[in-house]
């Protein structure tokens, strides 16, 4: 695997880690429909939303935090890909999209977690 792939990799596994010790329950990871993925489908805490998690990793924020990655494009993607997921689950629940950037550098690892990031309106 090339070695951008594995650091991705990396970071959604610390942020499923993350998000398991904040008291969500992991439903799904990177779950595709086409050519559209969900690196993180999960419930809260309180079990009240469907929580769609797009992850950003980075070994800096040289360029700009992680976060800010997720594009307009990017984020229709996700819309698309959590509307796919519930239908193909036949799920009514309300859904909840946020961001987690993770900065991975020598001196460890740091977490923001962004909830409601954006919303499907676009």
């Amino acid at each position: 695997m090339a070695d951008h792939l594995e650091f991705g990799k990396k970071g959604e596994e610390i942020a499923v880690e993350y998000l398991k010790k904040k008291g969500y329950k992991i439903l799904e990871t990177n779950w595709r429909f086409g050519k559209n993925e969900i690196d993180i489908v999960a419930k809260d805490s309180a079990g009240k939303y469907i929580v769609v998690v797009e992850v950003k990793s980075r070994h800096s924020n040289y360029g700009g935090e992680p976060e800010t990655a997720v594009t307009r494009d990017k984020q229709r993607a996700l819309i698309r890909a959590a509307n796919a997921y519930l239908r193909t689950r036949n799920l009514q629940d309300e859904i909840r999209f946020d961001i987690i950037a993770i900065l991975i550098t020598k001196e460890g690892e740091k977490i923001n977690h962004i909830e409601d990031a954006f919303y499907p309106t676009l």
